[in-house]
């Protein structure tokens, strides 16, 4: 064994971040079919863990699809692995949910994963993320927008799921994979500048590389200096929390927060974890140094100013079930975090709770209105919306619109704002039932 290194490589990656103990309990390995699945098994396997292999049929790429798990069979049973699969209609889920098919294929693969660990009482779930899944994923956060957490990359544990791989790079598990002879497939999805990670792989890391072909090594230092800074922001942003926060109270005093060295950052920090979003916090940020009695609204929480200090109140809720008063009509917002399905249902629609300016608001159309309607990357007259939907002038009168701010979110029962969508960074969704709305 030791006179392998790249298995030994992977043996003091696992001892030192902790990820599984010393050849105990079953774990359930993603295989793919790809070269990086195949090699994570054939090692975790010498490494003398009790593997059991999982396949998961998107149905995405016709025969190709198949191919890949008739691969993924044979090689597990070629290692004596027990193999279980699973097939999606992806693309019709996707559909359901109103995500984006990669999304929802990656909630697919872990919900599925999860369940399947759960059944086998398995120890955990390894995938076969590499260094360079972790540079994808740095630059991927650069370009969507991100704070400090965002600049750390992946990491190698989170909760039951675990990485093995992360210190190995494409072309050292490429290397390995013809040394032993492993057998493996392509996803040929892989070699198309289709989703946003493809870009980054196929034309902005060529690109960079072109400018310092050790941006690799780069990237990672960055990421692992980060890392230690992050724990270090960590640590003070408590400490400061503690000393501007009156969790009993629900008060945070302006004076001492004024006197930190970033009264934004702290806010940021503390605000988010009740339900504000960053557009939000801005405005509390500029509003610490103006009059008393302005009040900011997330699905759960108030934020009142008042002289020296902020008031944070909870707002009247009904378990996961929070009532938005609007006039004589009420809205039910329910407040999902993680793995939130989407409903076919007309009158309920789902939208990032983070980009949401409270309280919303109901009302009639006017002309001139306009929105981006899902699906569309344009703006869209309310007026032609209606006549290319053909729209009678009962219709049109009866027609009530749910907005956040000055922008429309929703035709209540029609079609939604495609800026609002849920993404695959999306952390909370509100989900909003108006089916029993009197107008």
């Amino acid at each position: 064994m030791e006179k392998e290194p790249l298995i030994r490589k992977v043996r003091q990656y696992i001892e030192k971040n902790q990820l599984l103990p010393p050849f105990q309990g079953k774990i359930i390995v993603g295989l793919s079919g790809g070269a990086d699945s195949v090699v994570l098994l054939y090692i975790l396997q010498r490494l003398n863990y009790e593997c059991l292999a999982a396949h998961c049929n998107f149905h995405l790429r016709g025969e190709e699809s198949l191919r890949d798990e008739k691969h993924a069979a044979c090689f597990a049973q070629s290692l004596h692995v027990p193999f279980f699969k699973q097939s999606f209609d992806t693309q019709l889920i996707a559909k359901e949910r109103r995500v984006s098919v990669e999304m929802a294929a990656r909630d697919l693969r872990y919900e599925w994963f999860e369940q399947l660990r759960r059944e086998q009482n398995a120890e955990a779930i390894a995938v076969a993320h590499h260094r360079d899944d972790c540079i994808e994923t740095l630059l991927l956060n650069l370009i969507r927008g991100t704070g400090i957490r965002g600049l750390t990359g992946i990491k190698a544990r989170n909760g039951s799921l675990i990485r093995p791989l992360l210190e190995l790079s494409k072309q050292e598990i490429l290397a390995f994979a013809g040394e032993k002879k492993l057998p493996y497939v392509t996803d040929s999805s892989n070699l198309q500048d289709e989703y946003t990670r493809n870009k980054i792989r196929l034309s902005v890391l060529p690109l960079l590389k072109s400018l310092n072909p050790s941006i690799d090594t780069t990237l990672l230092t960055v990421m692992n200096n980060l890392n230690e800074v992050s724990a270090i922001y960590e640590h003070h942003i408590h400490e400061a929390i503690d000393k501007v926060f009156d969790r009993e109270k629900g008060t945070i005093d302006l004076v001492s927060l004024k006197n930190l060295p970033s009264p934004e950052a702290v806010l940021f920090e503390l605000l988010k974890e009740y339900g504000f979003g960053s557009e939000t916090i801005q405005d509390i940020v500029l509003a610490m140094h103006k009059q008393s009695g302005k009040e900011f609204h997330a699905l759960q929480y108030c934020l009142v100013t008042d002289r020296n200090r902020f008031l944070l109140i909870p707002r009247k809720q009904n378990d996961s079930f929070s009532v938005l008063e609007i006039g004589k009509r009420d809205l039910q917002l329910e407040i999902v975090d993680e793995h939130f399905k989407i409903s076919k249902d007309k009158h309920i629609a789902c939208f990032d709770a983070d980009k949401l300016q409270f309280p919303l608001k109901i009302r009639k159309w006017q002309t001139g209105d306009k929105f981006m309607p899902f699906g569309m990357n344009h703006f869209q007259k309310l007026s032609d919306y209606f006549s290319t939907h053909k729209f009678s002038k009962p219709e049109k009168e009866a027609v009530r619109l749910l907005c956040s701010g000055n922008d429309i979110l929703w035709i209540i029962g029609h079609r939604t704002d495609q800026r609002y969508r849920i993404m695959e960074d999306t952390r909370t969704a509100a989900v909003i039932h108006a089916a029993d709305i009197k107008f």
